[in-house]
This record gives C-alpha cells, sequence and structure tokens, in this order.
C-alpha cells in the first residue's frame, strides 16, 4: 500500500509539474485575439525602436501605405526571408509604400533587434513590441508575417509573404501582388494567405 501511495504520489506530482510548465511556456493561439477583418481600418500606435526612439505608425507609413512584417532575430523562417523583405523595403519605398518591421518575441532583447538588423543589412525601420500589444491588437501569431495597409490605414491584406520558404520553391509572391494591385488602384484580389513561420514568443 505504501509503495502503490508513494507511486500515486510521484504521478501527481508529474501532472502537476507538466502542468505548471505549460501553464507558463507563454499563451497559445488559442488566446490571442482574432485579426482584425480586411477593410478594417487600423488605429495609429506608438513603438520605440532599438534605440529606444518612440514612433508612430502613422509618421513611418509612406504616402501610399504601409507593410508591417513581425518578424525575429533567432527564428530560421524569419531570416530566411531577410532578403526578400530589404528588397521589397527597397523596391516600394519610391513608390510611397514603405515598410516597418516589428519585433514582440519576449526574448529577443532590443540590443540583439539592433545587431541582427545591422548584421542581416535590414534598412528598414524595427520596432520592439515589448509586452506583444501590437502583436495582440493585430492578431500576429507567426514570424514573418505581413499586413498591408493603404494610405488610409486600412488593412488591404494579412498573411504570408509568398507561398515557400525557398526561393526556388516560389510560385505565387502574394504580398507583392497586393501592393501592385493597391498601387493601381485596384481592389486586393488575393487578400491573404495563412503565414508560416515560428510563432511570436509572448509573455505568458
Amino acid at each position: 500500500m505504501k509503495k502503490q501511495y508513494a507511486v500515486s504520489l510521484l504521478v501527481t506530482s508529474l501532472v502537476v509539474i507538466a502542468l505548471a510548465a505549460v501553464a507558463g511556456s507563454g499563451r497559445t493561439d488559442n488566446d490571442i485575439p482574432a485579426p482584425p477583418t480586411i477593410g478594417t481600418v487600423i488605429d495609429d500606435f506608438k513603438l520605440p525602436d532599438a534605440d529606444g526612439k518612440e514612433h508612430s505608425l502613422k509618421s513611418l507609413a509612406g504616402s501610399k501605405g504601409v507593410v508591417i512584417m513581425f518578424i525575429a532575430t533567432k527564428c530560421p523562417v524569419s531570416n530566411a526571408y531577410n532578403d526578400r523583405m530589404e528588397k521589397l523595403a527597397q523596391d516600394y519605398k519610391a513608390k510611397g509604400i514603405n515598410v516597418v518591421g516589428i519585433n514582440s518575441n519576449n526574448t529577443e532583447p532590443a540590443g540583439e533587434v539592433k545587431s541582427h538588423a545591422a548584421e542581416k543589412g535590414l534598412t528598414f525601420t524595427i520596432l520592439k513590441d515589448d509586452g506583444n500589444k501590437i502583436a495582440d491588437r493585430l492578431g500576429a501569431t507567426r514570424t514573418p508575417e505581413a499586413y498591408v495597409l493603404d494610405a488610409n490605414m486600412k488593412l488591404v491584406y494579412h498573411g504570408r509573404i509568398d507561398n515557400s520558404q525557398k526561393t526556388e520553391g516560389i510560385t505565387s509572391e502574394d504580398l507583392r501582388e497586393a501592393l501592385n494591385e493597391m498601387l493601381a488602384g485596384k481592389a486586393v484580389t488575393k487578400t491573404g494567405g495563412a503565414a508560416f513561420g515560428c510563432t511570436i514568443k509572448r509573455v505568458s
């Protein structure tokens, strides 16, 4: 009986420890607010860059709109897109659309965000979302994950950059297609595609 009691106690303890570990590992996708629907006007917000200087989203937007990109320093999927994100920022800046990066991972401090951007040659502004408040507001769950807002801050696209982590596998450049349609004054045909990549490491 004592042996059975000891085993039961051990099992119960392990279950409690496991549940505590899960509870402390951060929030699940089910706990995150749903993203705004296409056509929603996104309220302005302010976040600091990696140097601690605060910026409003409107101050960083281009005359024709802005692309918000949730990115990471350690995520291999996000890093696979570094060159594509930088190229997109360069290609569309002259057309009146600016790219703004947001790092919402609580495991990646501002200093790391700054050094990572310098190392990878990312020249667009990257903001630090401590406490993942903006990630929660926009329902972002992955890195990379893109949101396109037009000149009136209306959401016209939300989702992946393209359909393949490996450049040789790209058959659909969803984000660029949305931007080109928006710039042409057309309705965006494909308003989203499920973003894939690493989960945003939220605070518990």
